[in-house]
């Protein structure tokens, strides 16, 4: 029964086939009028109309197709901008981040250059913690001891003095910056030989006062106020002469010791990389500030004091 009806089927398509190349034979050897050639014409004409109607009533589900799959291929277009965007933007942020460490180390070493600093070993260090206080009086950086920083090391960046290490561990240290209460750097007033002490100013946070200029002392707005070079107490830094602190505001005349406002020059508000001006056994500034920490009380160690004439000279690099 099976075997009939497969060779029934095999009969049927070679007629098919046959009938079929008999009528193409016959429909390539007419002429343009002939029969088959009308036949197909109006086969045309009864099929054309419903083939209109069928493209005009699938042309809303094609459409539907169309824009699913445009819709698929925007979101996956989409997908693949947003990780291109995100790793733009990465790539962004690291070059910025780049370039805003390499202006403060390229600033760092062009004060380096400016100041006779070569007498100290400066370690660059990363500020890693501020303190959480609208006073900003100490930063945490990640260099200590093991990097030979210690107390009373001065620290500075690009723009100039930022503080001193008053605190100090094996792998990190404290800096007390120049407006913190307990600070107070031996300063000069420009190109003049007037020196006073900086220290914060009461009640105004973000300003210094420079002190105890001798009332003759000649000070102008936006005058410079750079470290003095000396030490006046025994617990005081030894600053190398010369670093910028800030510019003068304004003048107070009202004392027997004329004193400044100033302006700090360092933005403490924004320190990433600081430097630490560490001093080697043996150099001119671990020995003067063994010096300084041996002066009795209330004897200051500044150029044209009498017994500290070793002091000044060194100090001062003369």
């Amino acid at each position: 029964m099976y075997d009939k009806t497969v060779r029934r089927r095999r009969a049927v398509l070679l007629l098919l086939v046959v009938l079929s190349l008999i009528l193409l034979t016959a429909y390539f050897g007419e002429a343009a009028g002939g029969q088959l050639h009308s036949v197909q014409r109006a086969f045309l004409t009864v099929l054309s109309p419903i083939q209109d109607g069928a493209n005009k009533a699938l042309k809303p589900v094609r459409d539907a197709f169309g824009w699913i799959g445009d819709t698929v291929d925007a979101k996956s277009e989409r997908k693949q901008l947003v990780r291109q965007v995100d790793k733009l933007r990465r790539e962004v942020i690291a070059e910025q981040t780049e370039r805003s460490a390499y202006r403060e180390l390229l600033a760092l070493y062009r004060l380096d250059n400016r100041l006779s600093v070569s007498d100290y070993h400066p370690v660059t260090a990363t500020v890693v913690a501020k303190s959480p206080n609208i006073w900003y009086s100490t930063v945490t950086i990640d260099k200590g001891e093991a990097a030979g920083v210690h107390i009373n090391d001065p620290v500075i960046n690009g723009e100039g003095l930022v503080g001193k290490v008053t605190q100090v561990a094996s792998d990190g240290a404290q800096v007390s910056l120049i407006t913190d209460s307990t600070m107070g750097v031996s300063a000069r007033l420009g190109s003049t030989p007037a020196t006073g002490i900086v220290q914060p100013k009461v009640g105004a946070p973000n300003d210094l006062l420079l002190q105890y200029l001798p009332a003759n002392t000649q000070a102008n707005r936006g005058d410079y106020v750079v470290t003095s070079g000396t030490v006046s107490s025994p617990d005081d830094s030894l600053y190398p002469p010369g670093i910028p602190i800030g510019q003068v505001t304004s003048v107070n005349e009202e004392s027997a010791y004329r004193s400044v406002n100033v302006h700090p020059l360092a933005d403490l508000h924004n320190l990433d990389v600081v430097q630490v001006l560490t001093s080697v056994r043996g150099s001119t500034p671990a020995k003067v500030s063994g010096l300084a920490a041996n002066l009795p009380a209330g004897q200051t160690a500044a150029p044209g004091t009498a017994g500290t004439g070793a002091l000044a000279s060194a100090t001062t690099g003369k």
